[in-house]
């Protein structure tokens, strides 16, 4: 390039220079600067074969349509880059040309390659589509290169259920045009669509990839489980469409804000403190007041009662328990986890003022009382086993639940909330 850039600097008047390329990418930009651009249309592919077929019957060249396909898709639009195809297959072949070694010599595939993997879409079956990868591999073919034709084989396909096999739109011969039409039929346009645009991922990520075989076996097993899982998302997003909306939760009165709680005294306070005289020893505080002892209620509020605000850790353990009061022991059952916070002081002084005499503190580690629970306000229906179960029975005979359990036979429904409540 850079005697090309000096040529360009200072040409000759009776020179000129014509650069014609496919890659104008790689060309640099002080070149492209220095000359004017003209971008050329691809050609179409008819008009592409028959060049080629016009070539051919100026040197003498036997090929049929399907081999002139071949060679006209390896050039992709450019005349140029057909020639070049249709050199390398008379130089390897002579003059009898072949679809099947073309295609073998440029490295393409056939349709019955690829329709393997849609074979195997069709019959949902992975060992096949593994199968397929295996065979590629055998044969020592380009993975990435199988994976741009699937691309272009899943586009053809889609062309052809959307505008038909007779479309200009498919670069194919008429027999290849009959074999996509009878394929395309046996999909939906949707699933065709998934399937181009998943194979367009794969081939991106298969660039970058050390594992290429790996990366295309999962890339095609994600193609049989692609359709099922749009199945499940169409589902999911008609039972949200369906469920009523929950009623706007109900604006509680508003709270006052708390008091400011003072962690300790203030500089000021501790100096008054220091110069303060100290009280005499005879004046003691007074002692603290014990709580009432209840008479009424059950063991477990009467027990909550006692110990008041004293020890907060030993009133969350009865919470979290059921407790059974008896003449000579009191028995708490709970999970092990509020063991220490009911074998404590604070509860056998608080049990023992209620008996009225020492009794025996018994702990058995279980599912517990848990905590209490509010009553309903009033004018609200009270919860009970019977309307959960109608509630259950209810919900797993709705359509939508029917249709999901009928697409998933081995799907449970572990549990039924109301939504209503939840809020």
């Amino acid at each position: 390039f850079n005697a090309l850039l000096k040529t360009l600097e200072e040409p000759p008047e009776w020179v000129v220079f014509i650069l014609c390329t496919t890659e104008s990418h790689k060309i640099p930009a002080t070149i492209a600067s220095r000359c004017q651009q003209f971008a050329f249309r691809s050609v179409d592919f008819p008009e592409l074969i028959e060049r080629m077929r016009w070539i051919c019957g100026q040197e003498g060249i036997s090929a049929d349509e399907e081999t002139l396909a071949a060679l006209a898709q390896a050039g992709e639009g450019s005349v140029r880059d057909s020639l070049s195809a249709l050199d390398q297959a008379i130089a390897c072949c002579g003059s009898e040309l072949r679809a099947e070694d073309v295609r073998a010599l440029l490295g393409m595939f056939s349709l019955d390659s690829l329709e393997k993997v849609s074979g195997a879409l069709a019959a949902s079956d992975p060992a096949a589509m593994l199968d397929v990868v295996a065979e590629l591999e055998r044969s020592g073919h380009n993975l990435q290169h199988f994976c741009r034709e699937l691309a272009r084989y899943f586009r053809n396909l889609l062309v052809a259920r959307i505008a038909g096999a007779a479309t200009r739109l498919i670069a194919a011969s008429a027999q290849e045009r009959q074999r996509l039409a009878e394929s395309a039929e046996r999909f939906a346009e949707e699933d065709l669509t998934r399937w181009l645009h998943l194979t367009l991922e794969m081939f991106r990520e298969m660039q970058y990839s050390l594992q290429p075989r790996f990366h295309l076996e999962l890339g095609l097993l994600r193609l049989l489980h692609a359709g099922r899982l749009s199945d499940v998302e169409q589902e999911l997003s008609k039972l949200s469409v369906t469920a009523a909306p929950p009623p706007p939760p109900a604006k509680a009165a508003p709270m006052p804000p708390p008091a400011p709680v003072r962690s300790g005294p203030t500089p000021f306070e501790k100096n008054l403190q220091r110069r303060a005289p100290a009280p005499p020893a005879s004046q003691a505080p007074p002692p603290a007041a014990e709580p009432a002892v209840p008479s009424s209620g059950s063991a477990k509020q009467r027990l909550l009662a006692a110990l008041g605000d004293k020890s907060p850790m030993s009133s969350d353990g009865v919470e979290h328990a059921e407790v059974q009061d008896g003449p000579t022991e009191w028995r708490f059952v709970a999970p092990a986890e509020f063991r220490l916070a009911i074998q404590s002081p604070e509860i056998e002084a608080a049990v023992r003022r209620l008996a009225g005499r020492p009794v025996k503190i018994v702990f058995q580690a279980g599912a517990g009382g848990g905590a209490a629970v509010a009553a309903p306000p009033p004018g609200e229906p009270q919860k009970t086993a019977a309307s959960e179960g109608e509630v259950a029975e209810r919900a797993l005979s709705h359509p939508d639940v029917k249709r999901f359990q009928e697409m998933f036979p081995e799907s449970q429904v572990r549990q039924v909330r109301n939504l209503k409540e939840s809020q």
